[in-house]
């Protein structure tokens, strides 16, 4: 008779959970939340036709 060994698949982290320190997750979220203040920051230029800083009055 063989023995039959039971495989558990590998667990897999969640990429797009929320978790701090020096983590894939939380460098994740960094990127993507960059990436959101970058493009605010270039609508408000483009629409407004002040710099950022200007349209906040802090220059």
């Amino acid at each position: 008779m063989q023995e039959t060994q039971k495989v558990t698949p590998p667990v897999m982290d969640d990429r797009n959970a929320w978790r701090y320190g020096f983590t894939p997750q939380a460098e994740i979220w960094n990127g993507r939340l960059a990436m959101i203040g970058f493009l605010a920051a270039a609508l408000i230029e483009i629409f407004s036709g002040q710099g950022f800083l200007h349209f906040w009055g802090l220059i």
